[in-house]
């Protein structure tokens, strides 16, 4: 697959779509690979005339891994937002939003729709802040501001993302079978086979769980994107699960409620993943809103 570059940091990436398809670029979250944007997902947003990117974003899949930059220590982090410090981290949400430029800088792309899920909707609203001129539209999934007085994860959620990760293929597999049932779509509930063959091609493509701990230093230390969103003029969709115990609703209601004009689709049962039951519905307002903005191809 071809690669972008970035400050000695390259990044796997792949395209869906014809090249004179409306581009729009999906940035995935926390400690996933690109290739949980399914390819069958990817292929309906081309057969709406779209140039779709998807890509791995740096300390995960086949990007470049940081284990040079150290391991982060979250209680030391914690304990620096309490104080009101700043905290030191590996890398920042805008350094990965800088990365999501470099990709379409590779493909000769002026500006992009930009799509992204969950730490890649953060990802995204920080590249709108700092990158205006780059986005075309804004579509921001199962993701939130960083306001600190949004409710928190779930305690069981929560637990997904602290307890300590096995590094036995087996053991990692049936440990997505049991997130899946935590933060997963009640309303749409897995197959188990199916996850299985899926944690197990992601184990296979690439297992690296300790970029995931940088990159939820990254989000520790990104703050309030209020202010910043507040001042935003770009079309842009928010889509939340009313189900989603890693990131509640009042996460994505929040980001409707910072950026002027966007559009809010709360859907029932849907949790923090994307079920191949719901594909059409959001593809459907994806391509309404690129449409909107380019036109129909």
């Amino acid at each position: 697959m071809p690669r972008a570059t970035r400050d000695a940091i390259e990044f796997e990436y792949d395209v869906f779509g014809a090249e004179t398809g409306k581009p729009l670029l999906l940035i995935m979250g926390l400690g996933a690979q690109m290739v949980l944007w399914d390819e069958g997902f990817c292929e309906k947003l081309a057969a709406e005339g779209h140039r779709v990117i998807r890509f791995d974003n740096r300390d995960i899949g086949l990007s470049t891994w940081l284990d040079d930059l150290g391991i982060p220590d979250m209680a030391e982090l914690v304990a620096a937002g309490a104080r009101g410090e700043p905290m030191q981290v590996p890398y920042s949400l805008d350094d990965m939003a800088d990365d999501a430029v470099a990709v379409i800088d590779a493909l000769g792309i002026d500006a992009a729709h930009i799509c992204g899920a969950s730490m890649g909707g953060m990802i995204a609203q920080a590249l709108a802040i700092r990158h205006p001129a780059r986005v075309r539209s804004l579509t921001s999934i199962m993701s939130t501001t960083g306001n600190p007085d949004l409710p928190p994860a779930s305690p069981e959620a929560m637990a997904v993302l602290t307890e300590p990760m096995p590094d036995d293929r087996a053991a990692v597999v049936e440990r997505s079978i049991k997130s899946d049932a935590i933060i997963g779509s009640p309303g749409y509930p897995g197959e188990p086979d199916v996850l299985r063959e899926r944690a197990g091609m992601l184990f296979d493509r690439s297992f690296h769980p300790v970029g995931s701990a940088r990159q939820m230093a990254a989000i520790m230390a990104h703050g309030d994107r209020r202010p910043a969103l507040q001042e935003l003029d770009v079309p842009a969709l928010v889509i939340h699960g009313q189900a989603d115990a890693l990131v509640p609703v009042e996460g994505g209601i929040d980001t409707h409620e910072a950026i002027a004009g966007s559009e809010l689709m709360l859907i029932d049962g849907m949790g923090h993943n994307l079920p191949p039951q719901l594909w059409d519905s959001i593809v459907a307002r994806i391509s309404a809103l690129t449409a909107r903005v380019d036109g129909k191809n």
